[in-house]
């Protein structure tokens, strides 16, 4: 088989050929199996697409570099099919996803379901974190903490099968993908745009999730137009796999007006669709639970969340998102609250990062390489431990700055550069170290 095109999806598709569309997106680190047991009650109404996130499940490792530019491979990938107009659920980053399109192609997105998802997805901070640490170690930090993230204690001791299949699922992804989708997430916000959802929405959120939970659940709930939440008990943030009855149940709830709709409802299928075959490593597929817990999803109206306001866009502004995004949320708001130092501190926004960080003329490793040479030969070494943590952030990996160490020796003097050596080895170690 011909390799999946830079511009589409891997993709499977399950289902009788004259049904109406349903689409499933996949979360972070996972693949089109975290669907599998909602498939054989979805598909007998629906014809369901599934889709594998780039280097996830064996896809061909093609990162993207923005949610919306999924959200544009998924579209071309329907296309192939002919599929024009469809239902959306999606699972986190496939949550995000199905916010996108429902923003920039609201014409094929008749209906949407959002799984522990967030109009935006913690701080940019953690999942740049996250791709410095992936970049150093690789996925297996990721892969061993997944079941303590995705499922409640209580499922994970009961289902070790699922557990493991959870870990192997993680490790079999690319991590140049991955990190791809971890600073997709970092620059995700459409907190502002949820009003602009006019498709019928579902919130649906486990009642243990720890990561995008009830609180996330509300604010996209009090934004969207036409929204209601659903509430899975004793599940965490994979809730589609922990409690798969009850999701079921909200899901074909959630989307039977659209299935029964005869005028202008959603395309179908017109011809059987081939299904792609996993590329690389074998990828797990998901086990059968034992005596799995159902409870039921309630559904509820939410009190409207405060509107979060924004400042008029400026150099100023440009400048202060950018040095959030390379030094961190933690170590620019405790710089900036000093008011001896506010005149100098934005004076240091609005040039430094306002206009010259800000330039195209030059990629940002490049301009952390420089940077660091420079405060390397001034013997600055406060700020090199903070450019140092922002290279690691821009890409730079701890191989390449030991070779930039290995250049200032020669130019700047060996005194200089070991000294330098001190302060860039803990700041690597203190960066790229998992946790126990």
């Amino acid at each position: 088989m011909s390799e999946t095109p830079t511009n589409t999806l891997q993709y499977r598709v399950d289902g009788r050929e004259d049904a109406p569309v349903l689409v499933l997106g996949p979360s972070l680190g996972t693949t089109w199996h975290m669907w599998d047991r909602q498939i054989p009650e979805l598909t007998r109404d629906w014809r369901v697409v599934r889709f594998d996130l780039p280097g996830h499940g064996g896809a061909p490792a093609q990162p993207a570099s923005s949610v919306a530019e999924l959200g544009d491979r998924l579209l071309a990938t329907l296309d192939e099919l002919g599929v024009q107009r469809f239902g959306y659920a999606g699972c986190s980053l496939g949550g995000a996803i199905g916010m996108d399109l429902a923003l920039r192609a609201p014409h094929r997105v008749a209906s949407l379901v959002l799984v522990a998802a967030s109009p935006r997805f913690g701080s940019a901070d953690e999942f740049r974190q996250r791709a410095v640490m992936v970049r150093a170690n690789g996925l297996e930090p990721m892969a061993r903490t997944a079941p303590e993230q995705w499922f409640t204690p209580t499922f994970a001791a009961a289902q070790p099968a699922i557990v493991d299949w959870a870990v192997q699922m993680v490790r079999t992804t690319d991590p140049g993908c991955y990190i791809a989708a971890c600073e997709a997430l970092a620059v995700f916000d459409v907190r502002e745009s949820l009003g602009r959802i006019g498709v019928p929405a579902l919130v649906l959120v486990g009642s243990e999730d720890a990561i995008t939970g009830p609180a996330e659940a509300r604010t996209l709930v009090a934004g969207i137009q036409d929204a209601r939440l659903a509430v899975v008990p004793a599940a965490s943030h994979l809730a589609p796999v922990e409690q798969p009855s009850a999701v079921t149940e909200l899901l074909a709830g959630h989307f039977a007006p659209l299935g029964q709709d005869t005028h202008g409802g959603l395309t179908v299928v017109p011809a059987p669709a081939a299904v792609p075959s996993p590329q690389g490593p074998a990828v797990p597929q998901m086990p059968q639970a034992s005596a799995p817990v159902v409870p039921v999803g309630e559904i509820a109206p939410m009190a409207p969340a405060e509107d979060d306001a924004t400042a008029r866009p400026d150099v100023y502004e440009r400048g202060l998102k950018l040095r959030r995004e390379m030094l961190g949320d933690a170590h620019v708001d405790e710089t900036l609250a000093d008011p001896f130092a506010a005149d100098f501190q934005t004076l240091a926004t609005r040039y430094a990062w306002g206009e010259v960080w800000s330039r195209e003329g030059l990629d940002r490793r490049t301009r952390s390489a420089v940077t660091l040479a420079a405060l390397i030969a001034g013997g600055h070494h406060d700020s090199l431990a903070d450019h140092t943590r922002a290279a690691l952030r821009s890409g730079l990996t701890a191989g390449e700055l030991r070779e930039i160490l290995l250049q200032t020796a020669v130019y700047c003097g060996l005194p200089a550069a070991e000294s330098a050596l001190r302060v860039v080895g803990r700041v690597i170690k203190e960066d790229t170290t998992p946790q126990a």
